[in-house]
């Protein structure tokens, strides 16, 4: 939990703040950008909370935080109703889980809710109400996993669901050896007919997006959208495979028309079909400049 003794001066007066464990993974100021701001190389609070939305979503980048850097002077007497409020939804059947988990350094994960079994996308932290809750929406089907970097508790998650795990072979290391599904090469692998997995070599060697009913790009940290560029963008500093594949990805990937692109890094984007065509050439003219 995080300690007032370790406040970062940055921080405005009030309620909440961000003490100096944080590791700047940037949940926070996408969660509750009204709240939370970069200062340096580490957010902090630059506006407190006013009304009963903003004091929510502040509460749930609280809870959502991987190292619990974020405190309130004043304990929180609704922290049973913000547990309650995740998954919070972000459009038709799709959640966002929260509980960012520390050693995928805040890396996001998400819940498709379906008739035919639910599908967990990248673990987060094995919390308790979430998993009660994850219970009450009807449980885990699958648990597919981008890639080696965001797998954090699956194997609790897999004692506790029984569900079918997914990684691609060249992802596997001594904790995954033992998931279910092993993708292997670079050709697209339809899961059931909503759900196919595309092979994106570049940040690892085998990273894979999901794309959801033709509709919802799942990328883990092969794409997001940037603020400071304007544009949805690779991440050129935090590609640890090769960058040349990496483009090539990006091209095979254009070949698919989808409206959201939900990443484990970086922040979301939402545009109609035609807006995201345009986007993704955006990312790859900046990309063949780097």
């Amino acid at each position: 939990m995080a300690h007032l003794t370790q406040r970062r001066p940055e921080n405005v007066s009030g309620d909440f703040y961000v003490d100096s464990t944080c590791i700047d993974c940037d949940t926070c100021r996408w969660m509750a950008p009204e709240t939370f701001y970069e200062a340096g190389d580490q957010s902090a609070v630059h506006h407190q909370p006013t009304n009963e939305a903003e004091r929510l979503r502040a509460m749930q980048a609280l809870l959502a935080c991987p190292t619990a850097s974020i405190g309130t002077v004043e304990k929180p007497q609704d922290i049973k109703q913000v547990h309650h409020s995740f998954p919070i939804p972000i459009t038709d059947r799709v959640y966002h889980c929260g509980y960012h988990a520390e050693n995928s350094y805040g890396a996001a994960s998400y819940l498709i809710q379906r008739a035919e079994g639910n599908v967990l996308v990248d673990s987060p932290r094995f919390a308790p109400p979430l998993v009660k809750r994850l219970e009450e929406m009807g449980g885990i089907r699958y648990l597919y996993l981008t890639h080696r970097d965001d797998v954090a508790d699956h194997q609790k998650f897999h004692q506790h669901f029984g569900f079918d795990r997914i990684l691609h072979q060249d992802e596997i290391n001594r904790s995954t050896q033992n998931v279910e599904i092993q993708l292997s090469g670079i050709d697209p692998f339809e899961l059931e007919p909503d759900l196919l997995i595309i092979p994106v070599p570049g940040h690892t060697k085998g990273h894979t997006v999901l794309l959801y009913n033709h509709t919802i790009l799942f990328t883990g940290d092969h794409l997001a959208w940037s603020a400071d560029f304007n544009h949805l963008y690779a991440f050129r500093k935090a590609c640890w495979y090769s960058w040349t594949e990496l483009i090539q990805s990006m091209k095979r990937l254009t070949r698919y028309s989808f409206e959201w692109v939900l990443p484990g890094h970086g922040r979301r984007y939402h545009g109609d079909r035609q807006t995201m065509a345009e986007q993704m050439q955006k990312c790859l003219v900046w990309m063949e400049t780097q």
